[in-house]
């Protein structure tokens, strides 16, 4: 391990700014296990995807990414070009550390920091799919992105918004769930024209639609139980025209893996998804709000090679 050039990307802010704090604890175990690496320190958005790219252009064959959902969105975004991977060979680790670290509930990742480093340090990877989005931007361009876990749209969006704007003291679940609640008060429901394959086609009433690569989001919601990251496949699921008390009925049904029992939620498996409206609709990608339909999304299977347990 210790010949191989190794770049980490450390997002400080994360886990409510205690990554700052243990850094020099983290990176001395982590020099420990790995031997010598380079340290990049992330400053605001973006800065993940810039330096990831940089590092990989300098010849890093291994970019351990520290932090959360948000941050190895960003480092994932580093990794690729807009059709393929700019360094095919190169691995990524992930040592998790934000407040709610969804994706390592899809794949073998511990939270734990020394079982994590000893996952690193075995290199077992796994080429994990990933999803490409074509969107509108904030300012109307049109944009593009990949996501690792989920992309939604609709109700997902505009709790990312509430919760990106305000604090996530109380952790994760807490911050989502409040948000989720204060959204579905005030929320209407989006008309969208939705497209999956050459199959589904049709317009829906819809509280949110979620394209899944990972089974979870949101702070820990079951969103897509069927899902596996590396079969070729999205697993969207539909949450359509319910009530407002029939919401709050069945949010248990978000977090205990029966979203698929829910009378009026449609499942359904593809490679493409397409999806516009006369409304709008916000996107949420990795718990991030880049945009606003349209959007069209495409798998790109077995595009990144990540660092698992066996």
């Amino acid at each position: 391990m210790a010949s191989r050039k190794i770049a980490f990307i450390v997002n400080p802010n994360t886990a409510m700014g205690s990554t700052r704090r243990e850094w020099p604890r983290i990176k001395a175990l982590a020099t420990e296990r790995l031997g010598p690496f380079q340290v990049l320190l992330t400053t605001g958005p973006g800065d993940a995807t810039r330096l990831t790219r940089l590092a990989l252009l300098e010849g890093a064959e291994l970019v351990v990414c520290v932090g959360g959902d948000g941050t190895l969105n960003e480092v994932i975004n580093g990794f690729m070009g807009e059709d393929a991977p700019i360094r095919p060979e190169a691995m990524l680790g992930f040592i998790p550390r934000g407040t709610g670290c969804d994706f390592i509930k899809s794949v073998s990742i511990p939270r734990e920091l020394n079982k994590a480093l000893d996952v690193i340090m075995g290199s077992h990877a796994r080429s994990i799919d990933l999803g490409r989005l074509k969107y509108r931007g904030h300012h109307g361009h049109p944009s593009y992105r990949y996501f690792h876990n989920v992309t939604s749209f609709g109700l997902g969006g505009e709790v990312d918004e509430r919760v990106n704007r305000t604090t996530k003291l109380f952790g994760g679940f807490i911050s989502f769930i409040c948000a989720t609640l204060i959204s579905i008060l005030i929320y209407d429901k989006k008309r969208i024209h939705l497209k999956v394959d050459n199959g589904f086609d049709r317009t829906v009433m819809t509280w949110n639609v979620v394209v899944a690569n990972g089974q979870y989001h949101g702070g820990g919601m079951w969103i897509a139980p069927g899902a596996i990251v590396d079969d070729g496949m999205f697993h969207v699921t539909v949450v359509g025209d319910l009530t407002v008390p029939e919401v709050f009925l069945n949010l248990p049904n978000l977090y205990n893996g029966k979203i698929y029992q829910v009378e009026k939620v449609t499942t359904l498996v593809g490679k493409r998804v397409e999806a516009h409206s006369d409304q709008r609709v916000l996107l949420d990608v990795d718990g991030e709000q880049p945009g606003q339909l349209p959007v069209l999304i495409d798998i790109v299977p077995g595009a990144l090679p990540l660092i698992v347990a066996q």
